[in-house]
């Protein structure tokens, strides 16, 4: 389980194909407290840690074909900016939302724009798929950022990012046609399907 709230902005230093999986190697600031096994949110997607470099800071973990397929990880280059979050500790702070590290789709990015400081980004899914939604002023992970949705629209969904979240993220590399990994928030989802099947008796 994850917060939405990401640690940092790891660069890609090695892809590497093996059959239908693919091993992504970063390097990362936090490499050298990781432990093989441990949960790492990769722009949202929990992966696990096989592989460790203290020397170099570097980590690898290996993306099988469905994520790859669900997710924006197989369209990673070397040099990409990948947003990073280690699992939440159970005595922790709650600072963003409940993120379970489960890509529920990808979405486009649309349209950016500055606003006196801050930005906005504007995203488009896919609104057929079951229980896919955006509450206004609810929750969203965007390539595992916590983010509030501000304009809620039937295929689409708006979100503003201040000046550190920016920096911190790969968010500062989006522009329209940049493709991002969405978390619905996991509530919003339960109840939209108990609403549905309520309305389907």
């Amino acid at each position: 389980m994850f917060s939405g709230i990401v640690e940092v902005a790891a660069e890609v230093v090695k892809l590497e194909k093996d059959k239908s999986n693919l091993h992504i190697t970063m390097r990362c600031s936090f490499a050298d407290e990781l432990k093989i096994d441990q949960s790492i949110a990769h722009n949202g997607v929990c992966l696990t840690v096989v592989k460790i470099d203290k020397e170099n800071k570097t980590f690898t973990v290996t993306a099988i074909q469905e994520t790859l397929d669900k997710s924006n990880l197989g369209l990673l280059e070397v040099g990409s900016k990948v947003n990073l979050e280690r699992s939440m500790r159970i005595d922790s702070l709650l600072d963003g939302h409940m993120v379970q590290g489960h890509v529920d789709q990808t979405a486009v990015c649309k349209n950016v724009r500055e606003a006196d400081g801050s930005w906005y980004y504007t995203f488009e899914y896919d609104p057929t798929l079951e229980d896919y939604i955006t509450v206004e002023k609810g929750s969203v992970s965007v390539n595992g950022v916590s983010l509030t949705v501000v304009n809620s629209q039937d295929k689409s969904f708006e979100v503003a990012i201040i000046p550190f979240t920016y920096d911190l993220t790969n968010f500062h590399e989006f522009k329209p046609g940049t493709v991002v990994n969405i978390e619905f928030d996991v509530i919003g989802k339960y109840v939209a399907r108990i609403v549905r099947q309520q309305l389907n008796k």
